[in-house]
């Protein structure tokens, strides 16, 4: 009886597995090894975390959803046409992909201003919801009861009190300790519209149909369609008190008036109407302009959305490198795509510098990142880890003219089971500006050479492969 059973489970989950299409080479052979030798477990796991799935009703929700948006407010996603005006040649390729996304082409007239630090951002931010007149839109995926907590949801209910209309949503997962909180009762009481995207009030329901690790990880703030705020930070502080010990978190974020601030609505609007069930009639989709601004653009995706579009987008902005390439994240476990784009840039002579933090939250990551370091190195790229704290920020820089930052890492959660947001932008100031900042990370680094990955030990190297190996898994 159990040998059947035993036969039954191996059998049953490979026949599955291998009827995916969507499964990356990778991912298949993760679930194999997983599923053969601990079939128990591996079943389990495979039955709470293996499909990529919200369930039917919520991706028809989602498409009716953006067909509405489209329809009502078409000038929001600009045209094709500005794409090929604004952006030099060389770099279209990345601009015309992050477009095929959304929809979302690129915009003219935005200003773009890199927060001095996390500080300064909440303090600018705080100002900004002090000054709203219309509205206020939050969406975070971490919202801690600390200073900046605290702070933010204090300013948001003396604006909801003085008649602005406030919308406040978070993660069901990244902010369950705050929905629960005297603060989140406090905003709702005052009149803030309040909403958790992605509950987990019914866990059984959620993995029943769907999966409890699904994700929304954007980080948006909309003031009266005029600004918004996009970066890697969430509504806490940098000491993080709920991982303590790798603080300070050190993020980046930018304040962004112009055309992409109608863009971020859309992606905020969407969210909300998914979660509450609320109608598009009352959210303002107004494009508004700054003289003399820059080319930039918006690019949100999820898993309702098309699958593989985050890593192909990175891929596709690598391959425009012409001699610059810097990237910093916290979590590296790129896919095949991702990785392989790295590596040809550093094959072909552009200088590919990665910045990593040290010491990782997530042990996960830390093995899975570095088993790809010997063959990053080995290509040409050059790779530092940040030892002052856990470096948190999402920059890429391309020859010094283009720029993504938002809360899209490059690892396998954000490529396929979180909802994010990305701003892309086209300026050699801003660009520059951003650079900076990621010479500062370095300047707080560790460089990493070959020699330094060769003197690992076996077990070590074992240790870092086998986690990478089955990484989708995990």
């Amino acid at each position: 009886m159990f040998l059947i059973l035993h036969v039954i489970i191996v059998v049953g989950f490979t026949i599955r597995i291998l009827l995916r299409d969507d499964l990356s080479p990778t991912s298949r052979l993760a679930w194999f090894v997983v599923v053969l030798i601990l079939p128990y477990v591996g079943g389990a796991l495979y039955f709470l975390f293996g499909e990529i799935d919200l369930g039917h009703h919520a991706k028809e929700r989602h498409s009716a959803i953006w067909c509405e948006i489209k329809s009502r407010c078409t000038a929001v996603f600009s045209n094709a046409n500005l794409t090929q005006k604004l952006i030099a040649p060389a770099y279209r390729p990345g601009f015309s992909y992050a477009a095929s996304v959304n929809g979302f082409h690129t915009a003219d007239g935005n200003s773009v201003e890199l927060m001095p630090d996390q500080v300064a951002a909440r303090e600018r931010l705080i100002e900004d919801i002090e000054a709203a007149k219309d509205h206020v839109h939050v969406l975070y995926y971490i919202w801690l009861e600390d200073n900046t907590g605290i702070a933010t949801a204090k300013a948001i209910i003396r604006a909801a009190q003085r008649g602005v209309v406030c919308r406040v949503m978070v993660d069901g997962l990244g902010s369950r300790a705050f929905i629960n909180s005297h603060l989140w009762k406090k905003m709702r009481a005052a009149g803030v519209h309040t909403a958790v995207s992605l509950s987990l009030k019914h866990p059984i329901h959620t993995i029943l149909t769907s999966r409890i690790d699904l994700r929304n990880h954007r980080k948006i703030t909309i003031i009266d369609n005029a600004i918004t705020y996009c970066g890697s930070q969430n509504c806490a502080d940098p000491e993080f008190r709920i991982k303590a010990k790798y603080a300070p978190w050190v993020d980046i974020m930018a304040r962004v008036k112009g055309s992409v601030v109608a863009q971020n609505q859309v992606i905020f609007a969407s969210d909300w109407v998914q979660t509450t069930g609320e109608t598009l009639d009352n959210f303002p989709f107004v494009i508004t302009t700054v003289s003399q601004g820059i080319p930039a653009q918006i690019m949100g995706d999820g898993p309702t959305g098309r699958l593989g579009s985050t890593p192909q987008l990175f891929s596709t902005l690598i391959s425009t490198a012409q001699t610059a390439l810097t990237i910093s994240t916290p979590y590296f476990v790129p896919d095949s795509t991702v990785l392989e784009a790295l590596c040809a840039a550093a094959h072909r002579g552009i200088k590919v510098t990665l910045i990593f933090p040290k010491h990782n939250d997530s042990w996960v990551v830390s093995a899975a990142s570095r088993s790809y370091y010997r063959k990053l190195l080995e290509a040409g790229a050059r790779i530092y880890e940040f030892r002052d704290g856990l470096l948190h920020a999402k920059t890429l820089t391309i020859d010094g003219v283009v720029s993504l930052i938002g809360s899209s890492n490059l690892d396998l959660r954000s490529f396929d089971l979180n909802y994010e947001n990305n701003l892309l932008l086209y300026d050699e100031s801003v660009s520059n500006d951003i650079q900076e900042r990621q010479s500062e990370y370095i300047a707080r680094s560790d460089p990493v050479v070959i020699e330094d990955v060769l003197a690992w030990r076996r077990r070590k190297r074992i240790w870092h492969n086998v986690i990478a190996t089955i990484g989708p898994v995990l």
